[in-house]
């Protein structure tokens, strides 16, 4: 077959042949081009050793003990950077279920597949676009159909990881799992717990990002292998919810993932999603239509914070999803919500996290059933966003700041200082008018004149005034059907 290789590769594998050392294309490359898509990557198996490899390219890198070298080829293109040749090789016994024991150089490209997960994966090709298939990956690439090669029970003990790579093979290319490899999977589904969470990660992350993300879900949990992965969200399952809702708990998320599957939303949106209701099985009181879920985005956060820093994700998305959990369920009428309101909304959730918080919202709603993501209610909060955006929302936009605060008063740092700033910014939310800096002058004089605990007093109740933006879909519930 006529095949579309980048010159830098193929210029490699013809330096291989024409110094005698037979060259292929494996894996993945393989798979992408039989099925006509774009390789991500291009990988090169050769008969030629290691040092023979590095004499025939001496810009390369040798670093590792698998016998891959790293050939530099000086192309622009990132995934072409670096092209990954690799010697014939066959492995041992993996004692630790993560790593071979053993490598051994092979003679033959026969061989080299033998080790290899998965039967769409044990592919080979020459530069003339022969292809080396012993274990029938074409047949499972017609039928979509994800096959460990030979015995899957062995694969599956070599490398623990490929029971979820299966599922996230499924799920970018929307193929099965062949049966057989199916049940291997559910019966050796605990040999995950041996395998380092930041692999499994990298991982759930692919399934995450791939198209069938959803169904990949819930086959993670009927192989068994959720309860590795993020074993607080198996509470959804069966978890039911009030009458807003028509899915469990469980059904819910997986949909509201899917929603922000379809829109091609990034990584952390999608984790928000997955996750946003995370918390209420744990916050669930009653049953039935009227049962309700309190702090539920609150608690969620927090097992949000616990999962994600489990699989070792970085510290700036953990916080990044773990806030959008806990201010998804917000509550906003139109004519019922001032521009106060708005403003306070800003100051607790971040002007820059809006977009992001309605693409959750939207989510949400997709994921409840009802038909329309995007409601006259959000269109009129963006509406009302956008009329109060310059308004001052937090102690750096006022006129006068701690040092004024300090000069004013003749007071040294300390919390006086901070509480001063909080009544400030309470006048300046609801009249950004005030936001002046005589008018702010002056009230720092009036506040410094109280005593001690009614400053506090006020600073307090300045901090804790209850928002107009709340969770209030199970306040509504209640005054609809007089249930206290």
């Amino acid at each position: 077959m006529k095949i579309d290789v980048p010159e830098v590769v193929r210029e490699i594998a013809e330096g291989l042949e024409e110094t005698g050392h037979k060259a292929y294309l494996v894996g993945g490359c393989v798979r992408d081009l039989l099925l006509h898509r774009e390789p991500k990557d291009w990988d090169i198996a050769t008969a030629a050793l290691p040092e023979a490899v590095q004499k025939i390219f001496p810009e390369s890198v040798y670093e590792n003990e698998f016998g891959t070298v790293g050939v530099k080829t000086g192309s622009d293109e990132e995934n072409l950077k670096i092209v990954e040749v690799t010697t014939f090789r066959i492995e041992g016994r993996y004692t630790d279920k993560r790593h071979p024991d053993e490598i051994k150089f092979a003679k033959t490209i026969e061989e080299d597949l033998s080790r290899r997960d998965f039967t769409i994966n044990a592919l080979a090709m020459d530069m003339a676009g022969r292809v080396i298939d012993p274990y029938g990956g074409k047949d499972d690439l017609k039928a979509k159909i994800i096959k460990a090669v030979g015995n899957p029970k062995e694969r599956f003990n070599e490398d623990a990881l490929r029971l979820v790579r299966a599922v996230r093979f499924a799920a970018e290319l929307r193929f099965e799992v062949e049966k057989e490899t199916g049940r291997a999977i559910k019966n050796d589904a605990g040999l995950l717990e041996m395998i380092a969470k930041e692999r499994i990660r990298d991982e759930f992350v692919k399934i995450v990002m791939a198209p069938g993300a959803a169904d990949s879900i819930i086959k993670l949990e009927d192989y068994g292998l959720l309860r590795f992965v993020m074993p607080e969200f198996r509470e959804g399952i069966g978890c039911g919810q009030n009458l807003h809702h028509i899915y469990t708990v469980f059904e819910h998320n997986v949909r509201a993932l899917n929603y922000t599957v379809e829109k091609g939303y990034p990584l952390h949106i999608r984790l928000a999603a997955l996750l946003h209701d995370v918390g209420k099985p744990r916050t669930k009181h009653g049953e039935g239509k009227y049962s309700t879920f309190y702090n539920h985005e609150v608690v969620g956060a927090k097992m949000t914070m616990k999962i994600l820093d489990r699989l070792h994700f970085s510290k700036d998305l953990v916080e990044r999803v773990a806030h959008l959990v806990r201010s998804h369920l917000f509550y906003y009428n139109v004519g019922e919500v001032t521009e106060a309101g708005v403003r306070r909304f800003l100051m607790r959730v971040g002007p820059e996290n809006v977009p992001d918080l309605i693409k959750v919202r939207e989510a949400d709603r997709i994921g409840s059933g009802v038909p329309k993501a995007v409601p006259y209610k959000i269109r009129h909060l963006l509406f009302m966003i956008e009329k109060v955006k310059n308004d001052p929302i937090s102690p750096k936009m006022l006129k006068v700041d701690g040092n004024d605060v300090m000069k004013i008063l003749g007071l040294p740092p300390g919390p006086k200082v901070g509480q001063i700033l909080s009544v400030l910014l309470e006048d300046v939310l609801d009249d950004p008018a005030k936001n002046k800096s005589d008018f702010l002058e002056n009230r720092v004089g009036e506040l410094g004149h109280l005593k001690e605990e009614s400053l506090r007093a006020l600073s307090l109740k300045a901090e804790t005034k209850k928002e107009e933006f709340e969770s209030g879909v199970e306040r509504e519930i209640k005054k609809k059907y007089h249930v206290s």
